[in-house]
């Protein structure tokens, strides 16, 4: 609901299915610090009404519920929370065994956070020269390659993201003249900070007919699922890299080459490799290389680069080996 310029109220907007169940919620509390507290019997709880806590996020929305616990929540009726989030202090009403009346005023001291906080930052450098880079392009993903949060690294290299504890992130640094890179990182279940610097190296590098692209750049190998030709999310971020580089030698042309592994016929594994190989055209067709710079084949499971042969026992791992594309210079 909005508060407008006169003192007025604007029209009252429901906070939807992750605040508001089919019980009470009631007696919210928004801190300085974009908390919301609130009382209901309909999140599962000690007993009674419960204190909640819900993180806002910065579009508006808020995170799920957390029960703020015991010893503020008992098996009784706990409400009407109220904090000083510089002194920590607080006040609660309860109607708990042992009060004064039926709803009795209890204050509190918090002495630890509800929710864990990490910050994740660092610097981005020149592999080679140690040298600053500010203005990069710095991407926060989640473990499924969603993108969360893109910011640009300051004068003296410096970025930084807030982040949960606990989870795994993939960070992901672009600049001009630089190869993009990706790196997974992990952060601690306390809280605190995570110093996550991020060294790029130039990609000025001689490449000549017959080089393999992925290869000559550093990119890693385009995998894909089991029977399956789709463009996976992590292959997509790798295909921008091929994207890039495309970009950056205008005359290049490349021969797509798809390749799976030793399972399924030999029939069968030509015309998925054939479909991959295709599939990986198309994606680069889609996003801005001409189609007369691209030509694509696949070559099944005649090309194995290890012993996982049709009958010879292999990890997934091994099979996953072979189920790739390689992007061979034919011009320049």
């Amino acid at each position: 609901m909005a508060i407008n310029t006169d003192g007025s109220f604007g029209t009252p907007e429901n906070l939807g299915a992750t605040i508001n169940t089919e019980g009470k919620e009631s007696f919210p509390l928004i801190t300085n610090e974009n908390e919301l507290y609130f009382a209901t019997d309909g999140h599962p709880g000690i007993g009674g009404l419960d204190i909640f806590m819900s993180r806002m996020n910065a579009d508006g929305s808020f995170k799920a519920p957390i029960n703020i616990g015991a010893p503020a929540n008992s098996p009784q009726d706990d409400f009407a929370y109220l904090i000083d989030t510089k002194t920590r202090k607080g006040f609660l009403t309860s109607n708990r065994d042992g009060g004064k009346g039926y709803d009795d005023i209890y204050k509190f001291l918090e002495t630890r956070k509800l929710v864990c906080e990490q910050v994740l930052s660092g610097v981005v450098t020149d592999l080679e020269t140690g040298e600053i880079l500010a203005n990069t392009k710095v991407t926060l993903l989640d473990d499924k390659f969603n993108t969360i949060k893109e910011v640009f690294s300051d004068d003296k290299g410096f970025y930084t993201f807030d982040v949960e504890c606990g989870k795994s992130y993939y960070i992901r640094a672009e600049k001009e003249l630089y190869e993009t890179k990706e790196q997974k990182v992990t952060i601690p279940t306390s809280n605190g900070k995570t110093d996550f610097p991020i060294q790029l190296e130039k990609k000025v590098k001689p490449v000549t007919v017959g080089d393999d692209l992925a290869k000559a750049f550093g990119i890693k190998i385009i995998y894909f699922d089991l029977d399956k030709w789709n463009i996976r999310p992590d292959a997509a971020l790798e295909l921008e890299k091929i994207l890039d580089v495309m970009k950056q030698y205008p005359n290049m042309k490349i021969d797509v080459r798809s390749h799976t592994d030793s399972r399924q016929t030999h029939k069968y594994n030509e015309k998925l490799s054939d479909r991959r190989a295709k599939s990986t055209v198309a994606w680069l067709v889609t996003n801005g290389v001409d189609a007369s710079r691209l030509i694509g084949k696949g070559y099944g499971e005649t090309l194995l680069v290890n012993k996982c042969a049709d009958g010879v026992k292999c990890s997934e791992e091994e099979h996953q080996a072979n189920r790739r594309s390689e992007f061979i210079i034919t011009a320049l």
